[in-house]
């Protein structure tokens, strides 16, 4: 192991009370001090199974033009695939240590598949309070299984029935955005990949913290992807920037959080932009 594990770090700070330097950030990063209160928008909630095709598709286009990230509600996934493949990721992070690393990226990696913490170039040597597990998920081509627990025993078929039906839902969003761009239902799909699409799951876990006012668990960034679709839980923490200040993004059961990713959001602004001036 090259690096010691937030998960490891956090069970010694929970007992000190206190955190190492290198996970407290300055002031202008701070939570407790970026949050504004007192007023508080909230992301668009979209009723995914709306049978009206044009009135999805302007409320799709217009959040995502406006905001870049929205919350779908009835979206087809049933909870207990949603459930299980939580209760998947819980388990992993909950096994020995030892057994966690046997699925590590390998140092010289240049993937960002596997268990690690460092992710993304640490700014001034801080570090993020989380540890996590990223791995392929479709198509089966892409697969590597090396970076696939085999404990729990089911982690395998909980992420391979997600995976089916978050198909299912990234073709429909496709589907709307294009339309909203003026193109063909399939045009924007086919531009990112088509059947070939890549899909990338990363199990977060932000271990318990003696200090969260002082730390993050992941530091402000934009997504890289075309679209990344968040399975939320009740503990808050995502937050959006809007108009120079940080928000709360409210936790909704059963919802998913669809954030526009850095390879669809020019095209999306100039495009959408241009439609309804």
């Amino acid at each position: 192991m090259d690096v010691e594990r937030v998960q490891t770090i956090a069970f010694s700070s929970m007992t000190e009370g206190r955190i190492p330097p290198e996970f407290i950030r300055s002031e202008k990063e701070r939570p407790a001090i970026t949050t504004l209160h007192g007023y508080d928008p909230q992301i668009p909630t979209i009723d995914f199974s709306d049978p009206d095709e044009d009135s999805l598709t302007r409320l799709i286009a217009e959040a995502s033009r406006d905001w870049g990230m929205f919350q779908i509600v009835n979206h087809g996934i049933p909870t207990h695939v949603i459930n299980n493949l939580q209760k998947v990721g819980e388990d992993f992070f909950a096994l020995p240590q030892e057994e966690k690393e046997l699925y590590a990226k390998p140092p010289d990696s240049k993937s960002i598949e596997g268990y690690g913490t460092r992710l993304q170039k640490e700014e001034e040597g801080k570090k993020a309070w989380v540890d996590h597990l990223f791995h392929k998920i479709w198509p089966p081509s892409a697969i590597n299984y090396q970076f696939w627990p085999k404990n729990p025993p089911s982690y395998r078929d909980a992420n391979e029935a997600y995976a089916k039906c978050l198909r299912g839902v990234a073709d429909k969003l496709f589907g709307r955005l294009s339309v909203g761009l003026g193109l063909g239902e399939k045009e924007l799909r086919e531009s990112v990949g088509g059947d070939e699409l890549t899909y990338l799951l990363k199990i977060n876990y932000y271990p318990p913290c003696p200090r969260p006012d002082l730390a993050l668990g992941v530091v402000a960034h934009t997504d890289m992807s075309a679209i990344t679709i968040l399975v939320p839980n009740h503990v808050q923490g995502l937050q959006l920037f809007r108009d120079d200040h940080w928000f709360d993004v409210k936790y909704i059961p059963n919802a998913l959080v669809i954030h526009i990713g850095d390879q669809l959001e020019a095209s999306l602004y100039l495009s959408l932009s241009y439609m309804y001036i």
